[in-house]
Formats: structure tokens, C-alpha cells, sequence
């Protein structure tokens, strides 16, 4: 006999709203607002899609199985396959941790460069609305896409579910002035990151392509509770 257990429910994760999106925000090499909210949306299908299943199972969710920096970064390798798949003037670059994640379609040999620069779109997820990392501080045009989402320590700090949805996303060109290494101490181990300066902050919040309601509203009170890395 099947054990029915609970849906997912009020937690099914939120496709970003139409009204969200910024008509005027301008993102290069032919991608455009719908192509970015295609792969969103492809994204909460995935994810409500597997949620489900692993509830029905009796498991927890997989935003609340997988390590914080782990699950931004499924977000981004996501975005980074999703968007080609609806824009055809980008590429997934095919180089093995080539910079940056899409290249413009038929420009580089076997559509794979290790370090084509400004010459593509950096993609990074992050819960995070400033401060964000990376390991290429250099001229790259980066688009950031952060969301709302469950943490495998929620539960123990008695923390309230919530369901997956994307904040915000942003996206400009940079340059190396807007990068900032941040150091470690002779023990640690992480590897060496830089983060956005204000200053690229700024150009990111000038060129904004999608703000959920709250945001757009001015409420800021929607992100990480949390120090980890994500």
C-alpha cells in the first residue's frame, strides 16, 4: 500500500513575475529579459520537480540536503546552461572552468575559450543582495542572480521554511577597479576570492533586470540570516 505523505505545498518554489522584469535593462551578445526569465522559470519547474519527488519519498528538500555554496552554485551552472537553450546567440563555454560562462555562438574555436574576458557573460547565484565573489577579478560583463532559499542548518536553529524564489538579478560590465581581493589568514585553507566594490555595485543596481515585488517596493529584509558561503 502507497503511504500518502505531504505535498510540497506553500513551498513550492516561486516563478519570478513578468512585472518584475526591467525593459529597459540592457545585456549584451543578443540576450534579452525573456531568455533570462525562460531559464528562470525552467529552473523552479526543475526544482519543484525534484522537491516533490523527494518529499513523496520522505526525504527533505534538495535546497535544504545540499551545502549553501553548493546549491548557489547548481543555481548558476543552471542559469548558465538555461539561457543558451533559449538565446542562440550564446554559447555554454565548453572550456573545463573556462571564464566566462557564455561566449558569443561560433566565436571562439569549439565554442571554448579559458579566458576570453569581457568576450561573454560571467553568471553567479548568490542569496546575498551585495558583496558577491568570485575568482576572475578582471573587465568581465557579470550577471548575478540572487535568490531566497532553504539552508540544511534552518531546521535546527528552528528557522521557518521558505520557499525557492529569485530575488533580484543584475548585470553590467566591470572592471578590474571594481574588484577587491579579500585576504585569509596564514591558516586558513579557502581559496583567495575577490568581491564587488561599490563601485560595481552601482553599475550592476543601475542596469537591474529583474526585482521581485518586495524589492522593488524598497524592502531589503529578504536575504540570508547566515555568514556561509552562498
Amino acid at each position: 500500500m502507497r503511504i500518502i505523505r505531504p505535498g510540497i505545498g506553500a513551498l513550492t518554489p516561486e516563478k519570478p513575475e513578468q512585472a518584475g522584469f526591467n525593459p529597459k535593462a540592457a545585456i549584451p551578445f543578443g540576450v534579452t529579459a525573456a531568455h533570462v526569465k525562460s531559464a528562470m522559470d525552467e529552473f523552479a519547474d526543475f526544482l519543484e520537480f525534484v522537491d516533490t519527488q523527494l518529499l513523496d519519498k520522505g526525504m527533505t528538500r534538495f535546497e535544504d540536503m545540499l551545502m549553501p555554496a553548493n546549491f548557489s552554485s547548481m543555481v548558476g551552472e543552471f542559469m548558465s546552461v538555461g539561457i543558451p537553450k533559449y538565446c542562440k546567440t550564446v554559447v555554454k563555454n565548453q572550456y573545463h572552468n573556462g571564464h566566462p560562462d557564455l561566449l558569443p555562438a561560433g566565436k571562439h574555436e569549439g565554442n571554448a575559450a579559458q579566458h576570453a574576458g569581457k568576450d561573454g557573460i560571467e553568471i553567479k547565484a548568490s542569496r546575498y543582495l551585495r558583496g558577491w565573489q568570485g575568482h576572475n577579478p578582471e573587465d568581465a560583463w557579470l550577471m548575478v542572480f540572487v535568490f531566497q532559499g532553504g539552508r540544511p542548518t534552518d531546521k535546527m536553529k528552528g528557522i521557518e521554511a521558505v520557499r525557492f524564489r529569485f530575488l533580484m538579478v543584475l548585470g553590467a560590465l566591470l572592471s578590474k577597479e571594481d574588484w577587491l581581493f579579500a585576504g585569509r589568514s596564514k591558516t586558513s585553507r579557502r581559496t583567495i576570492t575577490a568581491s564587488v566594490t561599490r563601485s560595481g555595485l552601482e553599475k550592476m543596481m543601475a542596469n537591474w533586470i529583474y526585482k521581485c515585488r518586495e524589492l522593488r517596493e524598497g524592502k531589503t529584509d529578504l536575504v540570508a540570516r547566515d555568514s556561509d558561503e552562498g
